[in-house]
């Protein structure tokens, strides 16, 4: 369940499914560096502040679900979240350069989708009977 948050301007409760693979669909992640990816992932979520409400590490993809402000672009969450695990894994795991081919650890495009507390459907059922009865006044 993806709690209510608030900040100095706002409420809100927001949550992202985010999926990204390393660089040609590699199956890099497996063993300890799917641990420290893990944790890592854990750490840089936990310093910004996103709760992380489930994760899994796949050999060749990962799943973050998570909550991420809106006064947060997504596309930069998912920057600082490649970003930093790219940099700290290639200096934990050096032979993870070589065995990819470069210098780049993640392939540069991701997958994103919300989740909420109730579904679209409802909304757009709400924001429709709210437009009929505005009409009527």
């Amino acid at each position: 369940m993806v709690d209510v948050a608030t900040n100095r301007n706002c409420v809100y409760q927001t949550a992202y499914h985010v999926i990204w693979c390393p660089m040609y669909r590699g199956d890099v992640l497996s063993g300890t560096v799917a641990e420290e990816t893990g944790a890592m992932l854990d750490a840089i979520c936990a310093e910004r502040g996103w709760p992380v409400i489930s994760k899994a590490i796949q050999p060749d993809h990962i799943h973050l679900f998570v909550g991420i402000p809106p006064a947060m672009a997504v596309a930069d969450a998912v920057k600082v979240l490649k970003g930093v695990t790219a940099r700290r894994l290639f200096q934990r795991f050096p032979a993870l350069k070589k065995r990819l081919g470069g210098g780049h650890l993640w392939s540069p495009s991701y997958y994103v989708g919300t989740a909420g507390h109730v579904s679209a459907e409802t909304i757009r059922r709400y924001i429709e009977r709210s437009e009929h009865v505005t009409k009527r006044r």
